[in-house]
């Protein structure tokens, strides 16, 4: 049988294609899609700039995946069909340091849909025996909406990053970039008890978004002054937690100013692959005795968290879904996608 899939043949390549249906072989589910988002990645991958997309590679991508379970293969226990599910995309090999540590992104032989093996921009998707019997599928309740359960792995990405920060009640956080990311950031900081969440964002409607979500102070960087606008809603000290949720070197090298004493900054975005350094006054980092950290990716167990607060409707992640988009009409969702006003775009096969 065929089933529809938007497949990757080259940088700036994408095709609607039809291609075999998987079948569940034994340890197996097969998995009928409801949602699938864009992500980062995805664009990277489609403008050929992922190194586990070399050249030759055809393969599907999408990694922020819900739906339905379609077929269980000989063996799994535990699952049914019709069941909803969300799907953790990172699959270590389960036996090396890290991954027995808990932390399997960060597991040198990973597997990871729509990364290393097909993924999620298709009507089905296959989940490997591993990742089933390591725990990466996960139920999702039925009164959560697909789209919003889709960006259980950005929001898991963002429980790590935020983890060594340590967000305390009534701090000051400092949100750098109001794309999905930051809007993220912006959401958990608030759910921490932070008392301030200051956004810095260039783009206008990224900031009334940013504002409409529950940003207390938005900023622009470009035409007002993002120091004086932090000191003078902290009582002069500074930001207690900053995010730089965007790929940019200057910010990541004006947090260390805008950091209180005792302050914790996480470099959240990876920068460009062709501009990877910065001019890092470790001076600032010394005499304020600041903490910077960063977080790559999210481990199965920090999906099982982001998913466990999905399904309790702590957090509304709702208003960051800007467009729904057919699977057939993948080229009009991949433009959204890239239009910097979009917050998360969503397939729907």
């Amino acid at each position: 049988m065929k089933m529809l899939a938007y497949r990757y043949h080259g940088p700036n390549d994408m095709r609607l294609e039809e291609v075999e249906k998987p079948v569940a072989q034994a340890g197996e589910l097969v998995i009928c899609m409801e949602s699938a988002s864009f992500c980062g990645t995805d664009l990277r991958i489609i403008h050929g700039n992922h190194r586990h997309y070399p050249t030759g590679t055809v393969r599907t991508p999408g990694h922020e995946l819900v739906g339905r379970i379609s077929q269980i293969g000989d063996g799994v226990q535990g699952y049914e069909i019709e069941q909803r599910v969300f799907v953790a995309p990172n699959i270590g090999c389960g036996h090396c340091e890290q991954c027995i540590a808990g932390n399997n992104n960060l597991c040198v032989n990973f597997t990871a849909l729509g990364i290393t093996i097909d993924g999620a921009f298709a009507q089905f998707v296959r989940i490997p025996a591993n990742a089933v019997s390591q725990g990466n599928v996960m139920l999702i309740a039925e009164h959560v909406d697909p789209a919003v359960a889709a960006l259980i792995e950005p929001f898991a990405c963002v429980l790590r990053g935020q983890r060594p920060l340590n967000i305390q009640a009534g701090d000051v956080v400092l949100v750098m970039g109001a794309g999905p990311i930051g809007i993220m950031h912006l959401k958990l900081a608030r759910l921490k008890g932070a008392g301030i969440v200051i956004v810095s964002e260039p783009i206008a409607e990224r900031r009334q978004q940013a504002a409409e979500m529950g940003a207390d102070v938005v900023v622009d960087p470009f035409n007002e002054d993002l120091k004086a606008v932090v000191l003078a809603n902290s009582g002069g000290r500074g930001a207690d937690a900053i995010i730089i949720a965007a790929p940019v070197n200057v910010l990541q090298e004006q947090s260390l100013d805008l950091a209180a004493v005792g302050g914790r900054i996480s470099f959240f975005g990876g920068l460009p692959k062709d501009r990877p350094t910065i001019q890092f006054d470790s001076n600032l980092v010394h005499y304020k005795e600041l903490v910077v950290s960063a977080t790559t990716a999210c481990s199965t167990f920090d999906c099982l968290q982001a998913a466990n607060i999905v399904n309790s409707a702590r957090v509304d992640l709702a208003p960051l879904v800007s467009a729904r988009v057919g699977l057939a009409d993948a080229v009009e969702g991949l433009r959204l996608a890239e239009d910097r006003k979009s917050l998360k775009v969503v397939l729907v096969p």
